[in-house]
């Protein structure tokens, strides 16, 4: 019984795709709000290192993926809320230093 609730549960990346795209045509969905944020300045940069990371994916995972469905402006809003983050936080400069010592491996 386990397992066949398992299979009618399971859904292809495809489906998931499909949910995605229509969580966000949801009416309001592309409303603004106002976010509160405090968080320490190590969570800054490990926030804006992981969105970095997860917007830079190969061409053809982004094909399967939940990022093909979203379009390129919401992505580049992303990049743009992790620089403002470190900006505020004052961390620039320090990831900046931070990318040349990892380019150095």
């Amino acid at each position: 019984m386990l397992n066949d609730l398992k299979r009618v549960i399971m859904l292809t990346t495809n489906d998931v795709a499909k949910v995605y795209d229509t969580i966000l045509s949801i009416p309001g969905m592309n409303d603004t709000v106002k976010i509160d944020l405090r968080i320490s300045r190590k969570n800054v940069l490990l926030l804006n290192h992981v969105i970095e990371r997860g917007l830079v994916v190969k061409d053809d995972e982004k094909n399967d993926g939940l990022l093909s469905n979203v379009p390129e402006e919401n992505l580049e809003e992303l990049k743009s809320i992790a620089g403002q983050y470190l900006e505020k936080a004052g961390l620039i400069e320090l990831k900046e230093k931070l990318n040349e010592l990892g380019k150095g491996k």
